[in-house]
C-alpha cells in the first residue's frame, strides 16, 4: 500500500468514527465538520454520498482513474534493468542525465529518483549538517579562475592519474580538463594556454601551493612571492594575479567539482571501454565542447 492510499483509508476511517458519534448525538454537525477539517456544508455532502454509495462514495474519484501521464510498466522495468545491469553505482542525477542524452528519456528526475528509492537500488542521501559559510563568487565571468589537479583511478585497470581542471569562479564552468601521468609545470602551462587562447585572460588565478605554483621556504608558512616559479613568472608577465590557497576548505569549489567528477567520469569512461589516456582525453574534450554547444 502506497502513502496516498494509506492516507485516504485513514480519512475514511476518521469520517466513519465522526459520523457514528454524530448519529449518537454526541457531536453537532458543526463540531463534526471541525474535527474533519471541512465546512458543515461539506460534511452534509459526505453524509449524502455515504448514504447513496457506501464507502465507495467517500473515496477520491481522481485516485480511481489512472493518470494519462502515467509511465508505462514496461518503461519502468527498462529503467530499473538499465540501472541494475549498466549503471550500478551511478548517482541518480548522473543516471537521469545520461538517459536523457543517450535515450531521449522524457520523464522527470524526481520520478526516476522515486523509482530507484522504491526499488532499493539507491539509498536516500543523508541530511547535510551545518557547514561553514562559502566565499562569495566573483560577480563576473572570467574574473577569477581556479586550477587544481586530482589524483585518482580515472581509468579502469590503470594506475592513478592526475586530472587537471581549470574552472571559472563565477559559474563553476569547466574551461579545461585533461588527464596526465603527473601534475607539474608542463600540465599547468598546457591548461593555461588552452584556456587563455580560447577565452582570454582572467584577472586572477587561484591555486594550491604546489611546488610548481609557488616556492614555500618553510612548511606551514606563507609562500615567497618574490621568488617566482616558471608559472608565477608567466602570470606576472601577463598581468594576472596569482592567489595561493592556505587550506583545503579555501579550494571548496574545485574540491566539490572533483567530487562530482570522481563519481561520474570513471563510470562513463568504463561504459565506453576507454582505458588509454589519449582516447580518454579525446572523450573529455568532446564532452566539454558539447557543453558549450
Amino acid at each position: 500500500m502506497n502513502r496516498t492510499t494509506w492516507l485516504q483509508d485513514r480519512r475514511v476511517q476518521k469520517f466513519c468514527d465522526v459520523l457514528s458519534r454524530w448519529k449518537a448525538r454526541e457531536l453537532s454537525a458543526l463540531e463534526a465538520s471541525e474535527i474533519l477539517g471541512c465546512s458543515e456544508r461539506q460534511f452534509r455532502r459526505y453524509r449524502r454520498r455515504y448514504e447513496e454509495e457506501g464507502l465507495r462514495g467517500l473515496f477520491d474519484k481522481r485516485l480511481q482513474k489512472a493518470s494519462a501521464r502515467r509511465v508505462p510498466v514496461d518503461k519502468l522495468a527498462w529503467v530499473l534493468s538499465e540501472y541494475r545491469t549498466r549503471y550500478t553505482g551511478w548517482t541518480i542525477k548522473h543516471f537521469h542525465e545520461h538517459l536523457q542524452k543517450q535515450h531521449n528519456f522524457r520523464w522527470s528526475y524526481t520520478w526516476v529518483k522515486t523509482q530507484l528509492h522504491t526499488a532499493h537500488l539507491v539509498l536516500p542521501a543523508p541530511r547535510r549538517g551545518a557547514h561553514r559559510r562559502k566565499r562569495p563568487r566573483k560577480p563576473c565571468v572570467g574574473m577569477m579562475l581556479h586550477q587544481d589537479g586530482s589524483r585518482f583511478a580515472w581509468l579502469d585497470g590503470q594506475p592513478e592519474l592526475d586530472l587537471i581542471v581549470t574552472m571559472d569562479d563565477a559559474t563553476s564552468e569547466i574551461y579545461s580538463a585533461f588527464l596526465v601521468e603527473e601534475e607539474g609545470t608542463a600540465s599547468t602551462l598546457r591548461a593555461l594556454l588552452d584556456v587563455f587562447t580560447r577565452y582570454g585572460l582572467p584577472s586572477s588565478l587561484y591555486t594550491d601551493r604546489g611546488s610548481h605554483y609557488f616556492l614555500t621556504p618553510k612548511a606551514g608558512e606563507p609562500v615567497d612571492k618574490a621568488r617566482l616559479t616558471q608559472v608565477g613568472r608567466a602570470l606576472l608577465q601577463l598581468g594576472i594575479e596569482h592567489i595561493p590557497a592556505y587550506s583545503p576548505a579555501a579550494r571548496g569549489r574545485s574540491e566539490r567539482t572533483f567530487g562530482t567528477l570522481q563519481g561520474r567520469l570513471p563510470k562513463e569512461l568504463r561504459l565506453w571501454g576507454l582505458t588509454e589516456i589519449e582516447e580518454a582525453n579525446r572523450y573529455i574534450q568532446e564532452e566539454r565542447d558539447a557543453w558549450e554547444r
